[in-house]
């Protein structure tokens, strides 16, 4: 008989975490199921010179947040995973570590039965908390390049030395490519980076970081209904202190910036010629961003430095003499590319009828058409801050009260999680 538990959650990150936090809050039995260790993404698919890409004063998650002496550093990665260490040592989740999920459907009696490669449970509820950063999305015409070509995801690279001597191609210029061919440059590497759309937002602006004025404008509690589809993600970084990450900036520093990647044949890589174009967009919402702020400052007359001069026209003259239309790999000397275009999910061993026809999760604020079925942790679950580390905690107590709600107690004796300090 599998064993018989009120909810699993399946995911040991924050987002895990964050839902055993309010799940022992209201005294409700459930158990944490993690493929690794606690954190395992953050140990082993992020690269060595990693920095969270928020101050540390943005370091919080359910009954825990930072308290440390330097709110406006930024944490590195390994302290990241000691950060959220210590928050699993002072909630005690009831977590089984090096568990992987196998498949989730309904069994015979109409419970959720959740196989592993270990043992089989059935569970009244299921919340898959298992992150937005599942699969790397690298295109088909990958396998085009030639066999002496040294690729890599974003997931997979660690830093320069272990790459084979020689250029670098990044493709992909959102948080991780940037960062990626920042870290290239600064080892002497010679990087081209294809570039698409992308949002490029200052570090700081007025004095205050961006994460500030995300949560002081109310940005980061914009719900999916008031959000456009196409607003992706900000460029930052907080490596060296935190700094503006901008392309064209990189280009003046030595990188060779060329267009979104289209195709491959044999050695010879194919660029669209819309290199100005995605520039001229990033510029547009850096110039959006401090526009929105400097109304938002005036109608509350909040007391910040004034705003910086600039000419928004004014933009940085890139060093290049021509638009590269096509790159032969031999002769530019590339023998890595990394891929670093994004993520996509990867549910297939959710067996219930809940994903789309792009095997996307399909819910409302994370409660799927399933009776007991939820997810966390995804971008855009329910807010703006839904998949960051110190937003999740919000949807994870929607969904235990949710739980609480629909659900046969089955309570448990465990003493509350520790509070903060």
């Amino acid at each position: 008989m599998p064993e018989r538990v009120e909810t699993v959650i399946i995911g040991g990150g924050q987002a895990g975490l964050s839902m055993s936090y309010h799940l022992s809050r209201l005294g409700r039995e459930h158990i944490v199921l993690e493929r690794g260790r606690i954190a395992e993404r953050w140990r082993s698919e992020r690269w060595d010179s990693l920095t969270f890409q928020f101050p540390n004063r943005m370091m919080r998650l359910p009954g825990y947040a930072y308290d440390g002496d330097e709110p406006d550093a930024f944490m590195h990665r390994d302290w990241v995973v000691r950060f959220i260490e210590e928050y699993a040592r002072r909630i005690s989740p009831p977590i089984r570590c090096g568990i992987r999920v196998t498949g989730l459907d309904l069994s015979e009696s109409g419970n959720l039965r959740v196989a592993t490669d270990h043992f089989t449970l059935e569970a009244a509820n299921v919340v898959a908390a298992t992150g937005p950063y599942q699969v790397p999305s690298v295109p088909a015409f990958s396998t085009a390049l030639l066999c002496d070509i040294h690729q890599v995801t974003a997931s997979r690279y660690t830093n320069p030395s272990e790459l084979p001597p020689g250029n670098v191609l990044v493709v992909g210029s959102g948080g991780s490519g940037c960062q990626i061919a920042e870290d290239l440059l600064q080892s002497g590497r010679r990087v081209y980076l294809s570039v698409g759309l992308h949002r490029r937002v200052p570090r700081r602006y007025r004095g205050k970081d961006f994460g500030w004025w995300l949560e002081e404008t109310g940005s980061s509690d914009g719900t999916v209904d008031n959000l456009s589809a196409d607003v992706r993600a900000p460029l930052l970084t907080g490596v060296n202190g935190g700094h503006d990450v901008d392309l064209r900036r990189l280009a003046l520093q030595g990188v060779t910036l060329v267009g979104r990647l289209n195709g491959i044949s044999g050695g010879r890589l194919r660029f669209a010629l819309d290199l100005e174009e995605n520039l001229a967009g990033g510029d547009e919402a850096f110039d959006q961003f401090t526009r929105s702020v400097d109304e938002y400052v005036l109608e509350h007359e909040i007391e910040v430095p004034a705003a910086p001069e600039r000419n928004p026209r004014d933009k940085m003259r890139l060093p290049t003499a021509s638009v590269i239309r096509d790159l032969d790999l031999g002769c530019a000397g590339v023998t890595s590319v990394i891929w670093a275009m994004g993520y996509r999910y990867d549910f297939g061993w959710v067996k219930c009828a809940l994903l789309d026809a792009a095997g996307k999760p399909v819910h409302r604020r994370g409660v799927t058409a399933v009776p007991g079925v939820y997810f966390l942790g995804l971008p855009r679950l329910h807010k703006v801050k839904s998949a960051f580390l110190w937003g999740v905690g919000e949807d994870a107590a929607y969904l235990a009260e949710h739980i609480v709600n629909r659900s046969t107690p089955r309570r448990v004796s465990a003493p509350s999680p520790e509070p903060a300090t």
